[in-house]
């Protein structure tokens, strides 16, 4: 049916955004919500990462634990099993939903605290055992802290725990090395101290003696005998003088606090703006310079490998430009946590120079808003693409690490967040809360998780110290169908006639506008009457060529406050919007090596030799050994002879297509092999069988197993093998 000009009030729609005549249903699509988010309308009611305790202490678990891994785990160490333990599980996970319904209501403390309030909530009897196990465990939990839910303060909340975790590991780092450099020049001082005409007199040796065997000896001739040939000073005045300054320096240092306050972090790391921090890190500079200096030295000294014509023009030159990301490494990181309505501030201007220059600076952007539609010329990109494109150009300046992440994935991209605080230099973190109020329909915890399945703030890292290539520095995961161009999944109904209907559905930039009320005027509803063959979803209506279409209308699903499920046209802005989305999306591919246009050129060249060495194979055989010797030049060699590929009567693989599936491994693991690249080749052709190759090839979901013509002729089976190996050939 052809929707221009049949239902020309539904095209107009989506080509100006203007709605003219009746066709439209009455509904506000405001109140709508994407179908593929219908699960999950009441989360009070499920089980999810959120609230997130925030540890005190560093460790394996990272910054924190979902409030329900950590009721899991108590439910295995309290509960015995069978039916025995059931009673006090149920009463965990009641437990659970009273906690987390409490935090709901903005109730705030620690996992502690609020575990003590939701426990009366039970109602069950004070003498029952089952609460005193839970009223025991509230006193000694092995994983407490501040509850964080998923709201607009979360990602200072997440990324400040982990700075202090990292501190404080760093803070332990540096007083082993600087304690242990420091007693070993103490001992190098006093050992020549003892061997010196000073450590020689008699009340000396009697000090070194000790009091209990004082009478024993005569200590005025011992001191004249054992002094007779001592040096007044053991130590070269240079040498003394330089251990005795790196002593010093190294015993005043005001970065961390002392060895008995090892726990404890020193005070004006923490700052809102960038040019603070800058400045702080410039007044504090002089003494990072004298400390690191004194610390090199004493490394020298410790070891002995200090050479004075060497060393000393060295350090005589030693300043801020002799310093790089990798001397600061045992000194505090400042962090820098940007409140989201000063992204933009004159003082944050300078964010990127910032981070180029290698400062041991970790910064949190927080992204409030990847919705806004701007004007064009005002200098900001609509439908929050600016958002999104600080990650990517901040990945360009190299040297650093970079994470991009919605809050509501940060407690499952914990060890990526702890990788990137503990890294030696700047590191950015740009994290999406979720829509604000009233504009969102959703929860933060909802809308967060939606930007990251519409590729709308997808999660990434880069990580310059991981590797010498964008393949071991570069990471998607975390996102779910990488290798797609949208998240897909299946959304469940009832049809008219009451029957479960399951049809599957991709979450796209348009589904996760749908999320906000600002953008109701780019959705139309249409009535089920108005359904038409030229409807098309919107993920499928971004794979058509321009030209096709024109001829179509794109909508996303939606639901209503009772649950009935709606076509939602889209217009045409929004849906340009979809599309410059999903080119970062392919982008962001490109750098993880999924769909690399590179690779597949060079497979496409591949190919193409492949398909032109096949056919010209018949017409080799066909040649007369005569004929082909009358037309061969007297000089050609073998060598000369073109290069062609693999040969149609043999078994081959196209290997840069593989997509890691192991189906064929599992067939016949001599036979095939993974490369460094974790891509099957034919490792062996001589440890199978040609049943293994055609079954391969069958099972292989790309299709990229070819097996070629049986090797040994008197395989049973072979004619059936054969045609079942022709679609494969």
């Amino acid at each position: 049916m052809d929707a221009p000009t049949t239902y020309n009030d539904q095209w107009l729609f989506h080509a100006a955004g203007t709605r003219s005549g009746g066709g439209f249903a009455d509904i506000d699509v405001g109140q709508l919500r994407p179908a593929l988010l219908a699960p999950y309308s009441d989360l009070d009611r499920l089980r999810h990462d959120f609230p997130l305790v925030l540890l005190d202490e560093p460790g394996d678990d990272g910054l924190g634990l979902p409030l329900s891994t950590v009721v899991n785990r108590l439910a295995l160490e309290l509960a015995p099993r069978g039916v025995d333990g059931e009673r006090l599980r149920r009463l965990l996970l009641r437990l659970e939903r009273e906690i987390r319904a409490l935090v709901a209501q903005g109730h705030t403390g620690r996992l502690s605290e609020l575990w003590a309030l939701a426990l009366p909530r039970l109602a069950v009897a004070d003498d029952d055992p089952a609460r005193r196990v839970l009223a025991q465990a509230a006193e000694s939990l092995p994983a407490d802290g501040e509850l964080a839910p998923c709201d607009e303060r979360l990602p200072a909340r997440a990324i400040e725990q982990a700075w202090r975790h990292a501190q404080l590991a760093k803070s332990r780092e540096f007083h082993r090395v600087v304690d242990a450099l420091m007693r070993r020049l103490s001992d190098i001082l006093r050992s020549a101290w003892v061997h010196s005409q000073a450590g020689q007199q008699p009340l000396a040796l009697q000090a070194a003696v000790g009091a209990a065997h004082a009478a024993v000896f005569d200590f005025e001739q011992m001191s004249r005998l054992v002094a007779r040939r001592t040096p007044q000073d053991e130590l070269p005045a240079g040498r003394r003088k330089r251990i005795e300054w790196a002593l010093e320096v190294l015993s005043r240092q005001g970065f961390w606090p002392g060895a008995g306050v090892i726990d404890s972090l020193p005070e004006g790391l923490r700052f809102d703006d960038c040019a603070a921090a800058a400045m702080a890190f410039r007044q504090r500079l002089p003494l990072a310079v004298e400390l690191l200096k004194a610390i090199e030295i004493a490394e020298l000294e410790v070891a002995g490998r200090y050479v004075e014509a060497e060393h000393d023009a060295v350090f005589a030159g030693f300043d801020p430009h002799s310093l790089g990301a990798e001397d600061f490494a045992l000194l505090p990181d400042a962090l820098v946590c940007i409140p989201p309505e000063r992204n933009d501030a004159p003082e944050n201007a300078g964010l990127l120079d910032m981070l180029s220059s290698g400062m041991p600076v970790k910064v949190l952007v927080q992204v409030s808003d990847l919705l806004e539609e701007a004007a064009f010329g005002s200098g900001h990109f609509a439908f929050g693409v600016r958002s999104a494109r600080l990650a990517t150009t901040a990945m360009g300046l190299g040297g650093m690490f970079v994470l991009q992440a919605a809050a509501s994935a940060l407690p499952s991209l914990k060890a990526r967040v702890a990788r990137g605080m503990g890294c030696r230099g700047p590191a950015l973190f740009t994290v999406f809360a979720g829509s604000p109020a009233p504009a969102a329909a959703l929860p933060r915890y909802l809308t967060a998780a939606a930007a990251a399945k519409a590729r709308a703030f997808p999660s990434f890292s880069y990580d310059a110290a991981a590797g010498a290539n964008w393949a071991a520095r570069f990471s998607l995961d975390g996102n779910r169908n990488a290798d797609e161009d949208w998240a897909l999944e299946s959304v469940e109904f009832a049809d008219d006639a009451l029957q479960r209907t399951v049809e599957p559905a991709a979450f796209t930039y348009a589904d996760f506008a749908l999320t906000d009320r600002r953008h109701a005027a780019h959705f139309a509803v249409l009535p089920r009457a108005r359904w038409h063959d030229g409807l098309v979803p919107a993920a499928d209506w971004l794979r058509l060529a321009e030209a096709e279409a024109a001829g179509k209308v794109p909508y996303v699903l939606g639901v209503d406050a009772d649950d009935r499920l709606h076509r939602v046209i889209v217009d045409a802005r929004l849906m340009k919007a979809a599309r410059a989305c999903l080119l970062l999306w392919h982008r962001l591919q490109e750098h993880a090596g999924i769909h690399d246009s590179h690779a597949e050129r060079l497979l496409a060249d591949e190919r193409a030799r492949h398909a032109a060495a096949v056919a010209a194979a018949p017409s080799v055989a066909a040649t007369p050994p005569e004929a082909a010797s009358a037309v061969a030049p007297p000089d050609a060699t073998p060598s000369e002879a073109p290069p062609s590929g693999p040969r149609s009567d043999e078994a081959w693989i196209e290997t840069l297509r593989c997509p890691s599936c192991n189906e064929c491994q599992q067939i016949n693991p001599r036979m095939f092999a993974y490369n460094e690249n974790k891509q099957a080749y034919i490792k062996d052709l001589g440890a199978g069988t040609y049943r293994d190759l055609v079954e391969a090839a069958e099972a292989c979901q790309v299709a990229i197993i070819h097996p070629g013509q049986p090797r040994d002729p008197s395989e049973p089976g072979l004619d059936e093998l054969r045609e079942r190996a022709k679609p494969f050939l």
